[in-house]
């Protein structure tokens, strides 16, 4: 058993705390995605080059410059722009809000991908049925393409989940207490980094090796009266 020296109750916090931030972003990065998703199958020209340049901007600046722009430049861009409108007093950025932002914006990006590629892996002939009987874009969207979608889709939002799970670790930087901040601090007053991390890396290895067999679970079962080749 590792002594945590009383700070056992603050890592578990910590890790509450950084299940949160991962479930909030992954809620809002599956908004995103499907949104740019169909932005960039839509008829649309304005929205296929707004969607286009989200995910080109997003996927080519680093995910912690991105998480200090949001924090610190959105900080004092809102500051600036706050007396324009009549407010005088600072405006602080809840630092969950900012990292749920960022993190979400950051994995829209790639869910957009992995979705717009899930869309155009189902047949075209389902969805052109799916009209000739008569059923609307809503119905054939519920009905036909998001069943469908899913089975393909889980994979690749495996992957993104798995990963944005590990991007949390940088909230930590601006000050929220998630578990990565709550060991730097107990390292600190402890002087034993090496037990406090190998605890926080064995958190982070149970809520993957849970969260991958939650999605061969859910693979599983859409995947189910599917004949494989």
């Amino acid at each position: 058993m590792i002594n945590l020296h009383g700070y056992g109750p603050s890592i578990l916090e910590g890790t509450l705390l950084t299940i949160a931030v991962s479930l909030a972003a992954l809620a809002l990065a599956m908004l995103l995605g499907i949104a740019g998703a169909l932005g960039k199958l839509s008829g649309s020209l304005s929205m296929r080059i707004a969607a286009q340049t989200y995910t080109t901007i997003i996927r080519g600046i680093p995910d912690l410059v991105l998480m200090l722009l949001v924090f610190f430049g959105g900080q004092v861009l809102i500051n600036q722009l706050a007396p324009l409108v009549g407010y005088e007093d600072y405006i602080d950025i809840n630092p969950f809000i900012a990292g749920v932002s960022t993190i979400g914006f950051i994995f829209g990006a790639y869910m957009t991908e992995t979705f717009r590629g899930a869309i155009l892996a189902v047949p075209r002939g389902q969805i052109e049925a799916a009209y000739a009987y008569g059923m609307r874009r809503g119905q054939m969207f519920r009905r036909i393409l998001m069943p469908q979608m899913i089975r393909h889709a889980i994979p690749g939002f495996g992957n993104n989940w798995l990963v944005l799970v590990k991007t949390t670790a940088l909230v930590s930087i601006i000050g929220l207490d998630d578990m990565v901040r709550k060991a730097s601090l107990a390292a600190g007053a402890t002087r034993l980094p090496f037990t406090f991390y190998l605890v926080v890396a064995f958190n982070y290895l149970i809520i993957t090796s849970i969260s991958v067999y939650l999605l061969r679970w859910l693979e599983t079962r859409y995947s189910a009266g599917v004949i494989k080749a």
